[in-house]
C-alpha cells in the first residue's frame, strides 16, 4: 500500500504475515520511518494496536495516520489506538522536528538497507533563546540502548526549556565512553558505569554517573510460529545457542520447551552486536549467571569474542538485522522491537515462569534489588514470580566538577528533570520509570556535582 502522509512522503506496508512493518519514506533523508519511530518522536498513530504486550497479531494491519502532537496544549507523547486523528500540515515545533530527522537516523530504521552497519544516531533537540536559568548547549554520547527514550525527553525537555540545545549522538556505550573520558561530550550514557580503571583515565577528573532510564532486553526472533504461539526458552538455551551449541530451530532443547509448537527444521542465525554495547552486558551478564560454559567461555563485558553469528553496530541494526534474516534470532532493548512487530521470546525466570519484557515484569525484577548504586548496578535473573530476568539501567556519565558553570548548570538541571519529572515520558517509549528509590539516588549523585569554584551546581 502506498499513500501521502503528514511528512509530505510515501507510506508503504511491506513485510510477511506476522513481521509486516509499516514504513513512512521521508523523501530528502531517503530512509524510511516506521510506526514506532512516529509515536517515539511524538505522533500518534490512528491504527489499531496489537496485543497486550505491545505484538501486534498475525493479520497485516493498515497504514497509521500521522498527526504532530500540540505541545502548546501539554499534550503527551503516545499514541492513541481509539479514533482516526487528522493530518495537519502546519510546521511542527523545532524539537519535534529535530528529534524526527533523529530517529530517522536511528538504525531502528534501517529495515532496508545491505549492511549492518549504520552511521552514528544523532539526537538533536533545540529551541530558541530566552528562558532564564535554563540556558545552553549540551553535547552527550552513548548508549543506543536509551536513544529513543531520549529522543522524546529531550524534544520535550527543549520546548519547556527552549534557551538549552541538546545534541545526543547515539553511537554504543563504549564509544559514548571514550568520547566522555576524551572531553568531546559533555555527558555520557552507558548501559553499564565505567569501571574504576576507566573512570582513572577519563580526561576530566571524577565522574559522577547516575540512573537515568530502566528497561528490559528482549530476546527477538524472526518465524513463523502459528497464530497466537510465541517462542519459550530458557537462559541455559540461550547461551547455547548464542554459543553455537544449538544450531536448528527443532533441536530437543527448544522443541522440549515449546511442546505442541511446530518448530522449522532450519539452521539459526545468531545476529549480535559487533560494537561495544552495555546492551551486550547486560545479555551476557544474565547468561553468565545461569550458565557455567557460558561464563567460562565468553563471560561479561561490553565487547565480546563471539562464538558465531553475524555482527550489527547498535540496537536498532541488531533489530532490523532479525527483521530481514528469516530464522535468526538476536537481543535488543525492548523498545526496537515494537514497531518492526518482532517478537520476544518469553523467558523463565528464576521463579520458573515464563515471562517477557513489559513495564510490569521489568519493574517487578527492579523492585527486587532498590538499593543499586554504580558498584552494585546488576538486577539480572533476579526472584519473583513476575520478574524479566535480563533487565538493567542505563547511567548518565558527568564530571563532578564542572570546568564551566553555565554548561554545568544546564547539564545538571537537565539530568534531574530527566531523572524525575522526565520520566513521565518512559512508559509510552517502551522503558520503565525509575523506582522512587533510584530517582532519589540519582538526585543524590547530582547534587555531588559543582562548577569550577567547587560550588554545587543543584541545591
Amino acid at each position: 500500500m502506498a499513500g501521502e502522509n503528514a511528512l509530505g512522503g510515501n507510506r508503504e506496508l511491506a513485510g510477511s504475515l506476522g513481521t509486516q512493518v509499516v514504513k513512512v519514506f521521508d523523501q530528502a533523508a531517503g530512509t524510511g520511518l516506521r510506526d514506532y519511530d512516529a509515536k517515539a518522536a511524538g505522533l500518534r498513530l490512528a491504527a489499531p494496536g496489537g496485543g497486550a504486550d505491545g505484538c501486534p497479531g498475525p493479520a497485516p494491519r493498515p497504514p497509521a495516520a500521522l498527526t504532530c502532537p500540540d505541545l502548546s496544549r501539554g499534550t503527551t507523547m503516545s499514541t492513541d489506538h481509539q479514533r482516526p486523528v487528522p493530518q495537519p500540515r502546519h510546521t511542527a515545533h523545532p524539537a519535534i522536528r529535530a528529534t524526527l530527522a533523529v530517529i530517522i537516523f536511528l538504525a531502528l530504521a534501517a529495515c532496508g538497507a545491505t549492511t549492518t552497519t549504520s552511521a552514528p544516531a544523532s539526537v538533536l533537540a533545540t529551541g530558541s533563546p530566552g528562558d532564564s536559568g535554563h540556558t545552553g548547549t549540551l553535547t552527550g554520547s552513548g548508549s543506543t540502548f536509551v536513544a529513543p527514550f531520549f529522543a522524546v525527553a529531550f524534544a520535550r525537555y527543549v520546548h519547556q526549556h527552549p534557551a538549552v540545545t541538546i545534541n545526543y549522538s547515539a553511537v554504543g556505550s563504549s564509544s559514548g565512553i571514550a568520547a566522555f573520558s576524551a572531553g568531546r561530550a559533555d555527558f555520557g550514557a552507558s548501559d553499564v558505569p565505567m569501571s574504576a580503571s576507566e573512570q582513572a583515565a577519563a580526561k576530566g577528573g571524577s565522574v559522577v554517573q547516575v540512573p537515568d532510564a530502566l528497561g528490559g532486553e528482549g530476546v527477538v526472533y524472526n518465524l513463523n510460529l502459528p497464530a497466537g504461539a510465541r517462542l519459550r526458552l530458557t537462559g541455559p538455551v540461550i547461551a547455547r545457542i548464542f554459543l553455537g551449541q544449538v544450531t536448528r530451530w527443532d533441536d530437543p532443547a527448544i522443541a522440549a520447551l515449546n511442546p505442541g509448537v511446530s518448530l522449522p527444521s532450519a539452521p539459526i542465525s545468531v545476529v549480535h552486536r559487533s560494537d561495544g554495547s552495555g546492551t551486550t552486558y547486560i545479555f551476557s551478564n544474565y547468561l553468565s549467571g545461569v550458565d557455567p560454559a557460558w561464563a567460562a567461555r565468553v563471560g561479561t563485558g561490553r565487547t565480546l569474542n563471539w562464538p558465531v553469528g553475524e555482527g550489527a553496530e547498535g540496537n536498532g541494526s541488531v533489530a532490523s538485522t532479525v527483521y530481514r534474516t528469516p530464522f535468526s534470532i538476536g537481543y535488543v532493548e525492548q523498545a526496537y522491537s515494537q514497531g518492526l512487530l518482532l517478537r520476544y521470546a518469553e523467558i523463565r525466570n528464576q521463579a520458573g515462569r515464563y515471562v517477557i519484557p513489559s513495564t510490569q515484569s521489568v519493574l517487578a525484577a527492579a523492585a527486587q534489588k532498590p538499593g543499586i548504586t554504580p558498584t552494585d548496578f546488576s538486577i539480572v535473573n533476579q526472584p519473583g514470580a513476575g520478574s524479566y530476568p535480563i533487565s538493567g539501567y542505563s547511567w548518565a556519565l558527568a564530571y563532578a566538577r564542572q570546568p564551566a558553570r553555565a554548561t554545568g548548570q544546564a547539564l545538571v538541571r537537565m539530568l534531574d528533570w530527566l531523572t524525575h519529572d522526565g520520566q513521565a515520558y518512559a512508559a509510552a517509549n517502551g522503558y520503565v520509570p525509575l523506582p522512587p528509590q533510584v530517582r532519589q539516588l540519582a538526585r543524590t549523585m547530582l547534587r555531588q556535582i559543582t562548577g569550577p569554584t567547587g560550588t554545587r551546581l543543584l541545591g
